[in-house]
C-alpha cells in the first residue's frame, strides 16, 4: 500500500526567537487535526523557550468529519484492529520526524513526541521502534495499540509520560493502568498520572507534568 505523506501543519516558533534547540511533535486525536493541539504550545512556551512545537495533520481525511484528520479509520477498536490500524501511518509519520530532524539539525535526543488519544497510539508505537531513543513520549488519554507486538519489536526505550482522566468516556483509564504495567514490564522508564473526574480531555494538571517532564528530558 502506498504511504500517503503526513501532511503538514501548524507550529509554534521558539519564543526565544532563537534557534530550535529541542523539538515537540504533536499527535493529535481521530477526526482532529494539528491546529487543535498546537493550543497546547503556549501553555509550555515560557518553559520551553528554545522548543519548536509542531503538530501535523494525519495523513487521512475523516469521514463525516470537516476537516477532521485520521492515522488510521477507527472502525473497530478490538486488539486486531489496532494492530493493523496503527502501522498504516508509522512509515509516514517516521518519513516527517527524520525530515524535520534534519531540517533543524537536531538529534533524536533534542525531540519529544507529546500524544492525545489516537495520537497516543501512534507516539507509543514510534517510540520504542525508532534506532536511536527519543528525548521522551508524553501521552494523553491513549493506549498501547499493539501491546502483544511491541516485546518483540522495541528498540528503544523513551523515557514516557502517561496521562488519563479517570471519567474518560472514549478510552476508560483502565487502558493506562495496561500500558503502565506492561512498559514497566520491559523496563521503561514510566511516570503515569490520573486525574480525578477528568473526562477525555487535558487539564491544567497535565499540562504542568508535561512542561516539568519535557524541561527534565531536553536539560
Amino acid at each position: 500500500m502506498t504511504q500517503i505523506p503526513t501532511h503538514d501543519g501548524p507550529r509554534a516558533a521558539p519564543a526565544s526567537g532563537g534557534p530550535a534547540k529541542s523539538l515537540v511533535i504533536f499527535l493529535h486525536g481521530y477526526g482532529s487535526n494539528g491546529a487543535d493541539l498546537i493550543n497546547l504550545a503556549p501553555h509550555w512556551a515560557s518553559a520551553l523557550p528554545d522548543t519548536l512545537f509542531l503538530a501535523p495533520d494525519a495523513p487521512q481525511p475523516c469521514d463525516g468529519v470537516p476537516y477532521g484528520r485520521q492515522w488510521w479509520p477507527l472502525t473497530s477498536l478490538a486488539p486486531q484492529a489496532r494492530a493493523a490500524g496503527v502501522r498504516v501511518s508509522a512509515p509516514a509519520l517516521n518519513a516527517y520526524i527524520d525530515a524535520q530532524l534534519a531540517a533543524h539539525s537536531l538529534s533524536e535526543d533534542k525531540l519529544a513526541l507529546v500524544g492525545f488519544s489516537q495520537g497516543t497510539m501512534m507516539a507509543l508505537h514510534i517510540g520504542p521502534r525508532r534506532t536511536r531513543t527519543l528525548a521522551g513520549v508524553i501521552g494523553f488519554s491513549g493506549m498501547l495499540a499493539d501491546p502483544d507486538a511491541l516485546a518483540a519489536e522495541v528498540v528503544t526505550k523513551p523515557p514516557i509520560l502517561l496521562i488519563h482522566g479517570d471519567r474518560d468516556e472514549v478510552l476508560p483509564v483502565e487502558a493506562l493502568h495496561q500500558a503502565d504495567v506492561q512498559l514497566k514490564g520491559l523496563d521503561f522508564e514510566v511516570a503515569s498520572h490520573v486525574s480525578p473526574g477528568l473526562g477525555h480531555s487535558i487539564d491544567e494538571l497535565g499540562l504542568q507534568l508535561g512542561a516539568r517532564f519535557l524541561i527534565e528530558r531536553f536539560a
